[in-house]
């Protein structure tokens, strides 16, 4: 079974709203073959939402507790990913995911890129929240320009 940022099979539930729909990623979710989640929403986050950057590292150091998510307005959001990173690896422990594939350059969900925390649109080697915990715990997880690369 594949885990899938919800986004992704075109599930309106974006910071801002709007999805970012995969073609592919929605066949698999309408064929019983992934399960689509939303790491922000599962945290208690609400859909529109202020946009987050991580300020001071990645996903693996707020984990650690050297770094924070900030909204733009300058609110720490950092429990919100937390909890949303705990729940989305519970899910996948429940279906037993084999792989994952959530969205790149999200603060919950880039697997290898994530926002620089300036609000200016440079973005920066890293994980998400969400990423860093799923790959502490052995998952695979890749980014939606990675899945179709490999398929």
């Amino acid at each position: 079974m594949i885990l899938v940022s919800s986004c992704l099979a075109g599930l309106e539930v974006r910071y801002n709203g709007t999805h970012c729909l995969n073609e592919k990623i929605n066949k698999l979710v309408e064929g019983n073959k992934a399960v689509t989640i939303c790491p922000e929403l599962l945290g208690g986050l609400l859909t529109p939402r202020e946009p987050a950057e991580i300020v001071g590292g990645d996903g693996d150091d707020v984990l650690d507790g050297n770094a924070k998510v900030i909204g733009k307005s300058g609110k720490d959001v950092t429990e919100f990913y937390i909890k949303g990173a705990y729940a989305a690896l519970e899910k996948a422990k429940e279906i037993n995911a084999t792989i994952v594939v959530l969205k790149e350059n999200s603060p919950s969900c880039g697997s290898s890129m994530i926002y620089n925390g300036q609000f200016v649109g440079q973005k920066v080697v890293g994980n998400g929240v969400t990423s860093a915990l799923l790959k502490r715990n052995g998952l695979q997880v890749i980014s939606e320009e990675q899945f179709m690369e490999s398929i």
